[in-house]
């Protein structure tokens, strides 16, 4: 990985409906040698994927949190995460060293929500504690 590719991957990760002719533009190269490079990009495996990111409040969800989770003992990282498939408010879920085990982002219709998503957390999932906070505001740095 050089400069440049360093330099298409910020372009990308601001706006990934960059075109390969503006990407090509924007660092010096014809759009097919963009391209190229954002298909190495990919199949190295340096861009896990391209996607939108969506609004949840669009959606009628409009209250985000995080909720950090520490299991039950004999709760496995892999029955936890099967629990989450699936749940529309989970956005997602990452292990985590430290006091938690996991880091829980949803998005929620209100407060009520909130909750019945933490009662399912505990009571079938297979948390033994939750400590929720809820999002005020969300900066991008990239």
């Amino acid at each position: 990985m050089n400069a440049i590719d360093i330099e298409i991957l910020g372009i990308l990760q601001k706006d990934g409906r960059t075109s390969f002719r503006d990407l090509g533009e924007a660092v010096h190269l014809s759009a097919n040698a963009a391209a190229e490079r954002v298909r190495r990009l990919i199949a190295n495996g340096t861009i896990r994927s391209i996607c939108a990111n969506v609004n949840p409040a669009k959606l009628g969800r409009p209250l985000e949190a995080q909720i950090d989770v520490k299991l039950r003992q004999g709760v496995s990282a892999a029955s936890f995460e099967k629990a989450l498939l699936g749940v529309a408010q989970i956005q997602s879920a990452t292990l985590m060293t430290g006091s938690f085990d996991y880091a829980v982002r949803v998005a929620c219709r209100d407060q009520s929500d909130l909750v019945s998503v933490t009662e399912y957390l505990r009571n079938t999932a297979g948390a033994l504690e939750t400590y929720s906070r809820v999002i005020l505001r969300e900066i991008s740095v990239a």
